[in-house]
């Protein structure tokens, strides 16, 4: 018997970017494990419904909330949404995220507050409006941040962004900490470069990337692959469910590359 099979039968999550993605791997991967209230967020209302349509095919009610997780109005509807709807949430994954690049010397003070608005205000509001639900109600939960090996460093381009996954990194932590005698558990996974939709956007839109971009840079990777959304998304679904126990304020490295080392 599969040892993951049931072990998120009583979840009931919000997932941002929960359209495409990490957001939509991470999304049926809890169904598989028998999830059956998920509310993905996103802002297409296109890939939303398709997604949406995807999950209820196995018996899932799911539904799409459109929204843009920068703006804190639509945070808290979101999860006034999905209470509305499931009766009760006790669990968040925030996947949803702007990996707009920037330098140091290069990022606008309009850029730069993008940025955070989306990758740390949005799930801190998420997490605020989540937490106290479940505090309201008594009740134990589960939180997985997604932030990226960038938080450790990142590029020169990526200064803006690797910052807010930083910051999130320290909130995970906090939040974690605060609320643990809660049993309302935070947790974070660092993906490093992965294969999605929106990397190959990225790809193309800011380093002129050729059709075979993906090829070569697997080609090059350690293990032969970038990180597969399929793959992560088991880890998030166990960090999420009850069969992960006490694990708690924990930052998981997903990646072939380590962070600290040095070339031999």
């Amino acid at each position: 018997m599969n040892g993951s099979a049931g072990r998120n039968s009583e979840t009931r999550a919000i997932v941002t970017g929960g359209a495409q993605g990490i957001g939509f791997a991470v999304a049926e991967a809890l169904a598989d494990e028998g999830c059956r209230a998920l509310a993905l967020v996103g802002r297409s209302r296109e890939k939303g419904d398709k997604a949406v349509a995807a999950l209820a095919k196995d018996g899932v009610d799911a539904i799409f909330i459109s929204a843009d997780v920068s703006v804190v109005a639509d945070c808290k509807r979101v999860v006034e949404t999905a209470i509305a709807h499931f009766g009760t949430v006790n669990a968040l994954v925030n996947a949803a995220a702007t990996s707009a690049r920037g330098s140091l010397v290069e990022t606008s003070e309009d850029l730069f507050d993008q940025i955070f608005q989306t990758n740390v205000r949005g799930p801190f509001f998420l997490m605020q409006g989540v937490v106290a639900h479940l505090l309201d109600r008594k009740a134990p939960g589960s939180i997985v941040n997604v932030l990226s090996m960038s938080a450790h460093c990142g590029q020169s381009f990526l200064a803006p962004y690797s910052s807010s996954k930083g910051a999130l990194a320290t909130l995970t932590k906090n939040v974690a900490n605060a609320y643990r005698s809660n049993r309302i558990r935070c947790n974070a996974v660092l993906p490093g470069w992965m294969d999605t939709e929106g990397e190959a956007i990225v790809q193309k839109k800011w380093h002129d990337a050729p059709d075979d971009w993906l090829e070569k840079a697997e080609a090059a990777q350690p293990m032969g692959q970038l990180v597969k959304p399929a793959q992560l998304a088991r880890l998030i679904s166990y960090m999420i469910s009850p069969q992960s126990g006490v694990m708690t304020g924990s930052l998981v490295d997903y990646d072939q590359t380590i962070a600290g080392s040095s070339p031999e």
